[in-house]
């Protein structure tokens, strides 16, 4: 079991960059793959960026491309999310999530532990 917490979500104006960590408990964070998912008011969770084991394998959303890397550091059991050139439409809670399925997963049910989530609001 692995518990996560993320950190460094606030308010950034648009075109501002922030970082968003993940702090797993235990001793196994690199059997796991991690992603980050994002959920706006009234929406889905959507998913945003997914990082393999080892973290030499990446996948963003085609909505975040270019614009967010994902990375980890498995000495330090944290995953990042580094999110350049934000957007008002970035506004969300991000969650970071860890599965023990193998690969690259994109849906919610694929994943099998959660973290509280952290604010993210980009101002226009």
């Amino acid at each position: 079991q692995v518990q996560l917490v993320e950190s460094g979500g606030g308010l950034v104006q648009a075109g501002g960059s922030l970082r968003l960590s993940c702090a797993a408990s235990g001793r196994t964070f690199s059997t796991y793959n991690m992603g980050w998912f994002r959920q706006a008011p009234g929406k889905e969770r959507d998913f945003v960026a997914g990082i393999s084991r080892g973290g030499s394998n990446t996948y963003e959303a085609d909505s975040v491309k270019g614009r967010f890397t994902i990375s980890r550091d498995n000495d330090k059991n944290t995953v990042y999310l580094q999110m350049n050139s934000l957007k008002p439409e970035d506004t969300a809670v991000y969650y970071c999530a860890a599965t023990t399925r193998v690969g690259l997963r994109e849906r919610i049910y694929e994943y099998d532990y959660w973290g509280q989530g952290t604010q993210v609001t980009v101002s226009a």
